[in-house]
């Protein structure tokens, strides 16, 4: 079973990476499934058995003339909102993916002392293998916090590198097109061990990050090649400050 985290790792991710209007300041390649931006300079990561000069990087949408794009709200995942008790969350996720009681698996956290439920997907994006759901409940509040969603070997072992890319693609492309505060919004950044390939706050800062992880290598031309192990989608709250435990200051 996956050990689930608030992650300081990922709240870092989503607070010190330097975004302007749909930022876009590493690359990823372009994949069949999804629709990829244009193409960027050579020697930013790429796939592995991708040549060079195939990667890419995103450029900011354009609404046409007189269209206006609705921002988007990000309240939690489908029935689960950020907020609710931990019964209600058990309810929502019946509803939304018809799980059995046994089915859903219970996780404590022992450094952030939250609680997170567990459940394994199958399909939960179409074609794209079993994903991991884990909802996560903060340390004071008793409350959702956080939901995320991992694929990788461990939740479907017929998952492939092209597939987790072909996933992050079809992922990034859609939440492209959902109207997150501009400059809140970055695509294809590379970090450690992997790519952001989104992130975006709404108007309350709620958070959602897309992080392709990996190992990377370096190829002919300084090329620098990723290959995927696995796929992470997170829906937080308050990416800032989480609800996890902390020590109090002067404490040692």
């Amino acid at each position: 079973m996956r050990k689930i985290h608030l992650l300081p790792a990922l709240v870092g991710l989503l607070t010190s990476v330097a975004v302007g209007p749909l930022a876009a300041q590493g690359a990823v390649p372009k994949q069949k499934a999804a629709p990829a931006p244009k193409a960027a300079a050579a020697g930013a990561p790429a796939a592995a058995g991708v040549p060079a000069g195939t990667t890419s990087t995103a450029a900011a949408e354009t609404p046409a003339a007189g269209e206006d794009k609705a921002a988007k709200a990000i309240d939690g995942f489908r029935s689960a909102k950020f907020g609710m008790s931990e019964t209600d969350v058990r309810a929502a996720m019946t509803k939304d993916f018809s799980a059995k009681p046994d089915a859903i698996k219970i996780q404590d956290n022992a450094s952030e002392l939250t609680r997170s439920l567990l459940l394994t997907v199958p399909e939960l994006l179409p074609n794209g293998g079993a994903a991991e759901l884990s909802y996560v409940f903060g340390y004071k509040s008793k409350s959702l916090i956080q939901v995320g969603a991992v694929w990788s070997k461990s939740t479907d072992t017929a998952l492939t590198a092209e597939k987790l890319f072909s996933n992050a693609n079809i992922l990034r492309a859609h939440f492209m097109g959902e109207g997150f505060k501009p400059d809140s919004v970055a695509v294809n950044m590379p970090v450690a061990g992997g790519i952001v390939m989104f992130r975006g706050s709404d108007a309350k800062d709620h958070s959602v990050i897309l992080l392709l992880q990996g190992t990377f290598e370096n190829k002919e031309n300084n090329q620098r090649v990723l290959t995927p192990t696995s796929l992470l989608l997170f829906y937080v709250a308050d990416a800032k400050s989480p609800d996890i435990f902390k020590l109090p200051p002067g404490q040692f």
